[in-house]
């Protein structure tokens, strides 16, 4: 049933797309053919993970924050559950959400996507929680950092019928968290601070926000992963 739920939904959000949007998306050829990835994207609005997930087009699972499955009807939560979101709570380590990801990452061809801000943050990116970095370090996983514009003007997730406006996805090339070990507490916020200015580097300078030098600076806790055959 999540599968089919999923199916249909981006294949009519993308019907939706290109009927009243100018929607594109660039860098489809960095996802990976095959393995399980951890997708990351900076977070512009409630449409975000349809947006994410129809532009991927691989049945896409989310860690979404837990207040929207408690500020919803049994019929929305089922349909969350069913799209492929799990809860999470924000602001603590959520153990139980990390189980489930760290379980779901070695499902064979898993895509497993989460908004490290945590919130909506319509244009310029805010700061993310750093729980990305022990997530990542543990799961030895692929990455793949997305940029999303356009989206901070649909706030309501009814807009899914109707979106608007120019929607662009930039995909940019898939990396890994080169630590091992448990990181110190400001070891561990350069590297997700790293990790977000990959995301960053495929945005607009204007939604950057406070990752606009991250989005230039050199690496040192992440490396980027060679396309096969090079």
């Amino acid at each position: 049933m999540s599968f089919f739920v999923h199916r249909v939904s981006n294949r009519a959000l993308r019907v939706t797309l290109a009927l009243f949007a100018d929607y594109g998306t660039e860098g489809r050829e960095n996802i990976p053919t095959d393995g399980s990835i951890l997708v990351i994207a900076n977070h512009q609005s409630n449409l975000d993970p349809a947006v994410l997930a129809t532009a991927l087009r691989r049945d896409t699972r989310f860690l979404a924050k837990e207040a929207i499955f408690k500020n919803v009807t049994p019929i929305g939560r089922w349909f969350l559950r069913s799209y492929g979101a799990q809860p999470l709570k924000r602001g603590e380590m959520d153990m139980t959400a990390l189980r489930w990801a760290l379980s779901e990452l070695k499902r064979p061809g898993a895509t497993l996507a989460l908004f490290p801000e945590g919130t909506r943050n319509p244009g310029a990116m805010k700061k993310a929680y750093t729980g990305i970095v022990p997530l990542a370090a543990r799961a030895g996983t692929p990455i793949l950092p997305v940029g999303m514009t356009g989206v901070e003007g649909m706030r309501s997730v009814l807009r899914v019928f109707k979106p608007s406006g120019a929607i662009r996805v930039r995909i940019g090339r898939p990396f890994r968290i080169n630590v091992a070990g448990k990181l110190s507490r400001d070891d561990t916020e350069a590297a997700a601070t790293e990790v977000m200015g990959r995301i960053a580097a495929l945005l607009p300078e204007t939604y950057r926000g406070v990752y606009k030098e991250a989005a230039t600076a050199p690496f040192s806790f992440t490396t980027t992963i060679e396309p096969t055959g090079n």
